[in-house]
């Protein structure tokens, strides 16, 4: 007997999705240096590397939000509603992700 494979199995785009996850974190990134860099002087009581904790976790949010735009990829290639109400939701998983990464990478330095 030999093994069928499962015709509903799609096969993971390694490089699509490296492409999804690197823009994710790319704009995640953009932003929060733009945000840092237009916040003026650090409290000193931070420490010398506090702006280390937001480079890390907001690109980290930014690209699972691009993971998560490569998972719902095959609902978005049924068309019609399905992809209009797909890419909505996945810019509104973006931005919430992104907010939350904010708010945690800056806890407790600018939002104390």
């Amino acid at each position: 007997m030999t093994h069928q494979p499962d015709p509903t199995i799609q096969p993971v785009n390694q490089s699509v999705l490296t492409k999804r996850i690197l823009l994710g974190a790319g704009i995640a990134l953009t932003l929060i240096i733009a945000f840092l860099l237009a916040a003026g002087e650090p409290d000193p009581a931070w420490g010398k590397s506090w702006m280390l904790k937001p480079l890390l976790i907001v690109p980290f949010a930014g690209a699972c939000g691009g993971i998560f735009f490569h998972i719902t990829d095959t609902i978005r290639q049924r068309g019609g509603w399905r992809k209009i109400a797909v890419n909505i939701l996945s810019a509104i998983v973006y931005i919430v992700g992104l907010w939350m990464g904010f708010v945690l990478g800056l806890n407790g330095t600018m939002w104390n």
